[in-house]
């Protein structure tokens, strides 16, 4: 019977344990209402799944406790000796992982949610400490628990629970940001054309080492004749987040995009959440089907890219490869979304219509994919040889050459003013083969056959890319090569926890956010490093290279200090209220000196 008690003080604090990771769900997703259907879901399938787990882990503790110590257990069916270890063990626990998250996640929650969070982590922690000096006082001396030690314990565990949800409060409606109603005047036929190259997953460290070295010869050039910094990404460091910042200079709180996808525990919640907590194996909920994944889509954006602003001044662009851009529409131009080698390999084809857009586009980019398709490793890689096996992943690698294919095209056919080609196969290639790379990251001799890495290889790749985009260029045009985020070793823990579990071993990560980067190049940018920037810093700058005025509502700035000095006089930065359309009465275009003077340019 003695064991039936424990296993029902296990599941109490299990169930307790739980219930402060529905607490934290509930803050990172301030939009979800409480009082709904949704929490009551989630609290069902949050005990259904980390309930058990730790129900079980706790009746281990317990029965190995019984082994080791001398005087067997007695507790009763809910017993306050046992509860208050458990309780001190859950809210420390919650505390940690409050904290961690909120550092993490700060730019995406924003500031408002942040400050509540913050709040609540803080009663979180106030509370864990109250409830270990319960434990420390009262019970570490085998004394017996009173009915006032109850009480103090029931309230702890309730305050704990309920003051952050109090702070976190009802549920945050969404307010409608500010639009504008009117169009734009064409812009000048003198607009430089500007080249973006995207590289998921490009550490600049690696890069410059490899340079170094004497490798990548077009990366040295960018190094040695434009200008360079490093960007501070987001986390959840997922491409669709990271690169929605990128395309509107929003963070999200203002763009909607806070994670890959959207989490619901029925198909029809009305409130799903977007953002799962780290630190305590969230994404296990999706994998093991307790709860459903929806990837976002072009329609998830809640702010406009650069691409369509670029569009009200008659400016057209070509866009390939970005993320949330499928299904594909633009006012001006073409756009190839990353889903279109999805389509291309489908069996019909009948997705490829909505992954590019117009269909002058899809028939162009359709016709690249149909050749790349059915190369081989050797083709797609030149430098392996016929004998060698393909890598993980390789096929990512075959995509990104069709979308160059079918960019280069396009561009011929369209001759648009602004062009973007993102390639993902680095990131694909760097997370197992980091290592292999850069062995002296992981405290390893540097090896004589690095140079031959496939993560190597592929860098090798993309400075002929950067060559060929660097050759296109005309004076007074500027090429972007930008890094949404780094490439970093992953940790030994995780790397141990790989082997033991027989997973497929990554010695590269990116899950702390480590930064990007970009570099500028051009007859009008200036040379060397410059201060740190953030991801949402790219559309401002994009706009202000484009002769175009940067939307006060932006969270990112122009990065006017890219250019020289004689070219920034001569192109003050010029604002508007908003790019957001709608029903709006003015907009005013204001000189940066002007503004220089109040102090409002003095943000950073």
């Amino acid at each position: 019977m003695r064991y039936l008690r424990m296993l029902a003080n296990a599941i109490a604090g299990g169930v307790l344990g739980a219930t402060y990771l529905v607490v934290l769900v509930l803050q990172l997703n301030p939009h979800v209402p409480i009082a709904s259907m949704t929490v009551v879901r989630w609290f069902v399938t949050l005990v259904a799944f980390y309930g058990l787990y730790l129900s079980v882990a706790v009746y281990l503790i317990l029965l190995v406790r019984e082994v080791l110590a001398s005087r067997p257990l007695y507790p009763a069916w809910l017993s306050v000796r046992l509860l208050a270890w458990l309780s001190a063990a859950c809210a420390a626990g919650a505390a940690w992982i409050s904290w961690g998250n909120l550092r993490g996640f700060h730019a995406v929650l924003g500031e408002s949610a942040a400050e509540r969070q913050r709040q609540g982590a803080t009663a979180t922690t106030i509370l864990a400490a109250v409830l270990v000096s319960v434990v420390v006082l009262r019970y570490s001396f085998g004394r017996r628990g009173t009915g006032a030690t109850a009480a103090l314990l029931v309230a702890s565990i309730g305050l704990s629970v309920g003051v952050p949800l109090w702070v976190r409060g009802p549920g945050d409606l969404p307010v409608p940001a500010a639009r504008r109603h009117d169009r734009p005047q064409p812009a000048s036929e003198l607009t430089p054309h500007v080249r973006l190259l995207l590289l998921d997953g490009a550490a600049l460290n690696f890069i410059r080492d490899r340079v170094a070295g004497g490798q990548l010869p077009n990366f040295g050039t960018l190094l040695d004749r434009g200008a360079t910094m490093f960007l501070a990404t987001l986390k959840p460091t997922q491409a669709e987040t990271v690169w929605a910042a990128a395309a509107t200079g929003k963070y999200p709180p203002k763009n909607g995009v806070r994670s890959a996808a959207i989490y619901k525990v029925r198909p029809d919640d009305t409130d799903p959440v977007d953002l799962l907590p780290d630190n305590c194996f969230a994404s296990a909920l999706a994998y093991q089907g307790f709860i459903r994944e929806e990837k976002l889509t072009s329609a998830s954006l809640r702010a406009r890219p650069f691409w369509d602003i670029l569009a009200d001044y008659g400016l057209a662009s070509g866009i390939v490869a970005w993320p949330l851009t499928n299904p594909a529409h633009a006012d001006r131009g073409y756009i190839i979304s990353d889903y279109f080698d999805d389509a291309a390999s489908s069996p019909l084809r009948t997705a490829d219509q909505a992954a590019g857009y117009p269909t002058t586009a899809v028939d162009i980019a359709r016709a690249a994919f149909d050749e790349w398709q059915v190369k081989t490793w050797p083709e797609v890689m030149p430098t392996a040889s016929p004998s060698e096996p393909p890598p993980d992943g390789w096929k990512d690698a075959r995509w990104d050459r069709a979308y160059g294919a079918a960019a280069l095209q396009l561009e011929q056919q369209f001759a648009p003013r602004l062009t973007a080609l993102r390639y993902q196969a680095l990131d694909v290639f760097a997370h197992p083969g980091l290592r292999a790379a850069r062995p002296d990251l992981f405290g390893e001799l540097n090896r004589d056959s690095s140079g031959r890495s496939i993560l190597d290889r592929y860098y090798t790749y993309l400075d002929g890319e950067i060559g060929a985009a660097m050759g296109a260029l005309s004076p007074g045009d500027v090429l972007f090569v930008v890094s949404g985020f780094g490439m970093e070793p992953e940790t030994i823990a995780k790397r141990i926890l790989a082997r033991v579990m027989g997973w497929p071993e990554r010695s590269g990560t990116h899950e702390s956010a480590p930064d990007g980067f970009l570099i500028a190049y051009g007859s009008n940018v200036a040379r060397g490093p410059l201060p740190r920037g953030a991801i949402v810093d790219l559309a401002p700058t994009v706009l202000y290279a484009m002769g175009l005025p940067v939307g006060r509502d932006m969270d990112g700035f122009a990065r006017a200090d890219l250019f020289l000095r004689s070219y920034t006089l001569d192109h003050p930065i010029a604002f508007i209220s908003t790019h957001e359309r709608g029903p709006r009465t003015e907009d005013v275009l204001e000189s940066p000196r002007s503004l220089t003077q109040s102090g409002e340019t003095a943000k950073r």
